[in-house]
């Protein structure tokens, strides 16, 4: 008897229930993903592509950047579940993340490796067979640094942050050289941007979730004395070098305009920064936090739109 038939046996109550488990499950492997941080790594691996292969002589390889997506999509979604196996444990300890399906219990542990190692496995031979090998090496660089450094870093040194910022900004330079097969000073200037953008966007993180944070003993942000300087020099420093970096892109049309919508972004983003860095409530750092996520995009659609240039 096929499944299809038994489920017609069933009383209506028995089906919804077999549905609904069903739904639940999916939703739970989908929470794994952690599509709330991809959609801004596909923003950022897509900008890096596109402005490394805009060139109005040749027709935009459509099929490159899907590819591209696609692979990159595979490692992020497996990095994350597979951070959320390691961190289950931790986890569970936290409000924010106690409801995260490996930490609840929800999906066995084993269950969430073996889905992590398959994503990951997958984006990666995807990028070396439909991209190219640049792009899966530093995708492959990008998920040993983060699950082997930077997360066991969390629990030993505030450094963490620095460290975990150098995997974070990798996105743009893989759509890059997905596109191009190389590196150059443009590529690096996004980099750079995304690398200095996450200090403020995760002390806001940091500051709202610090208790959660101290309770199962992440050492995100250090303790006593020393916690409120530390905060404000992650928060503020970034801020002005951020502005600075982004000034240096070479918009090729309507140069004015572009200087001008980042500089205006720039000083958005640097005043909720310094609001935070001074009162240091959880509205202040709702409001960076928020700030952030707005900004990312903006500033990338900027480059996008006005800095198209040859690969």
């Amino acid at each position: 008897m096929s499944q299809g038939s038994a489920l017609t046996e069933l009383p209506p109550t028995a089906v919804q229930a077999h549905h609904f488990a069903g739904s639940t499950l999916l939703a739970d492997y989908w929470a794994l993903t952690k599509p709330e941080v991809n959609f801004l790594i596909l923003i950022t691996t897509l900008v890096g592509f596109y402005l490394a292969s805009a060139d109005e002589r040749r027709p935009f390889p459509l099929a490159g950047l899907f590819n591209t997506l696609l692979g990159t999509l595979l490692v992020a979604s497996g990095t994350g579940a597979l951070n959320q196996y390691v961190e289950r444990k931790f986890d569970a300890q936290m409000r924010r993340t106690a409801r995260r399906p490996a930490a609840a219990g929800r999906v066995k542990p084993v269950s969430v490796l073996v889905f992590g190692i398959a994503l990951v496995a997958l984006g990666i031979i995807y990028l070396a067979i439909a991209v190219n090998l640049f792009a899966s090496v530093l995708a492959t660089l990008t998920l040993l640094t983060y699950l082997f450094v930077y997360t066991p870093l969390k629990r030993k040194t505030p450094m963490c942050v620095l460290v975990g910022a150098f995997p974070g900004a990798m996105p743009p330079l893989i759509g890059w050289v997905a596109a191009s097969g190389r590196l150059n000073l443009e590529a690096g200037i996004l980099y750079a941007m995304l690398f200095l953008w996450q200090f403020p966007h995760f002390m806001a993180i940091a500051w709202m979730y610090r208790e959660d944070y101290d309770r199962a003993g992440y050492l995100v942000l250090p303790k006593a004395h020393v916690r409120v300087p530390f905060v404000m020099i992650e928060t503020l420093l970034p801020l002005p070098a951020l502005v600075a970096i982004s000034m240096m892109q070479s918009p090729t049309q309507h140069a004015a305009i572009f200087h001008c919508a980042v500089a205006l972004l720039g000083i958005a983003f640097t005043y909720f920064g310094w609001e935070f860095a001074f009162k240091r409530s959880r509205v202040a750092a709702r409001w960076l936090l928020m700030a952030s996520i707005i900004y990312l995009p903006l500033l990338y659609g900027l480059s996008a739109t006005l800095c198209n240039r040859a690969g």
